[in-house]
């Protein structure tokens, strides 16, 4: 990896030009595998869920995902609201699930309509939980979903997880009070990683907000970071040493920074520049590949991953409903 001539540094951050190899079959391999995925209607159950809430209407929603399989999430937007609305599908960060429906109240509060995807096989290690089994999960790999099916591209859990990320996107689509033509995809660490996957694979997606995106530039995010996710695959690699070419190839198609060459909707990207678990030198690789035109960056020079917090929540609060001016 050289330095990133001619690109301009941001703050004391120097930032790299990525070379990350993109497989021959990228397109086609993503083409076939959302083909197959969408050869069902995406929407499977909607059933009201009650809470304590008195401003916000909540259904629990499944729809089916990579192999059909079932994906639960939430869906909540303001109460009494007729008209349709403009959507957030929110995707969670690493280990985490879809939790309690009263946790991730913002974009509802702000009168988007709001689905939160649960993440398949994950939920037990922070938040309240998950409800989405991974029935596909047992290809040779590694015990964590980052090294799950992490010796082909095929059985890669990644590839069930952005598969699923699209089809939320159809799924809100097929709701009732949604504008299927302004949805958003918003997300943090592998949140971020995920809706930055679902921008290069939706062509019409209304905009896109990334923070801290895990999966990109992943060859040197792995050389960067002993902290999980990225350190898991580490450990996966002392283990197994002489698999390295495969798990390479097997990351090849899940890389942030090719969804990003593909992806033409406007963005809102975060970065933290002391983030240790997703590099901010990643995360400015995958901004700076970014295709689309519309583009913005706010980078926290003395924060890690937690990036900008409040801060840069109300910045994106700020800058979605200028999109439809």
């Amino acid at each position: 990896m050289t330095p990133g001539a001619g690109l301009p540094a941001i703050g004391n951050f120097r930032r790299e030009r990525a070379a990350v190899a993109e497989p021959d079959d990228f397109d086609a391999f993503w083409d076939e595998t959302l083909r197959a995925a969408r050869t069902g209607p995406a929407l499977l159950d909607r059933r009201p869920h009650p809470t304590p809430l008195r401003l916000l209407d909540t259904w629990d929603v499944t729809f089916a995902g990579f192999g059909g399989a079932p994906i639960r999430a939430w869906y909540t937007r303001p109460a009494g609201v007729r008209e349709d609305l403009p959507a957030v599908v929110e995707f969670v960060g690493y280990g985490r699930g879809r939790g309690l429906p009263i946790e991730r109240l913002t974009w509802p509060a702000a009168g988007y309509a709001h689905l939160l995807m649960d993440a398949r096989g994950q939920g037990d290690q922070y938040g309240n939980g998950g409800d989405t089994p991974d029935p596909h999960r047992g290809a040779p790999g590694g015990s964590r979903p980052t090294t799950d099916g992490i010796l082909d591209p095929r059985d890669y859990y990644f590839r069930r997880l952005v598969t699923d990320a699209v089809r939320a996107v159809d799924a809100v689509r097929a709701l009732p009070g949604v504008d299927a033509t302004r949805v958003a995809a918003a997300g943090n660490s592998q949140g971020g990683g995920l809706a930055l996957a679902v921008a290069g694979l939706v062509p019409d997606l209304f905009a896109l907000l990334t923070s801290a995106p895990f999966l990109c530039d992943i060859e040197r995010a792995l050389g960067l970071t002993e902290l999980a996710p990225y350190g898991e695959i580490r450990q996966f690699l002392a283990v197994h040493r002489e698999r390295h070419e495969q798990v390479r190839h097997t990351l090849s198609y899940v890389d942030g920074l090719h969804f990003a060459r593909r992806a033409a909707a406007p963005a809102h990207f975060g970065v933290g520049g002391l983030d240790t678990v997703c590099p901010a030198s990643t995360a400015l690789a995958a901004y700076d590949a970014y295709a689309g035109s519309d583009k913005t960056l706010h980078v926290y020079p003395y924060n890690g991953h937690e990036g900008g917090e409040a801060l840069h929540t109300r910045r994106q609060l700020e800058w979605l409903p200028k999109l439809s001016k």
